[in-house]
């Protein structure tokens, strides 16, 4: 599977990866460069899957991925799971807005359907 190295090493990779996913889920939208959004949405997605899953297991790998997230694991547990348990994938959009100022990065928003 290909992947996007976005200008780090691995560990700060996954990292970012995974705080970003917490702020999806916590919040339901962040505003973040195009190739990150891209980049973010199979793992908001992956989490969200496991959620609609439900079992033990499941739970076990959104807690290693969230970092321990009690918080952030409760709500996608109890609540996107009911929200999206008839919907088969596609739970996030990108809404493309402009260029950044400085590096001319194209700025988007990445928020759940």
């Amino acid at each position: 599977m290909a992947y996007r190295k976005l200008g780090r090493d691995n560990k700060h990779r996954r990292a970012m990866l995974a705080n970003l996913t917490k702020h999806v889920i916590m919040n339901e939208s962040i505003e973040t460069t195009e190739t990150r959004a891209k980049e973010v949405r199979k793992f908001v997605d992956k989490m969200i899957t496991y959620a609609k899953k439900g079992d033990l297991v499941s739970r076990r790998k959104a807690y290693a991925f969230l970092h321990n997230d009690k918080e952030v694991v409760e709500k996608l547990f109890n609540d996107l799971a009911k929200r999206y348990e008839g919907r088969n994938g596609g739970y996030t959009r990108i809404i493309k807005l402009q260029e950044r100022k400085g590096d001319d990065a194209l700025v988007v928003i990445l928020e759940l359907v």
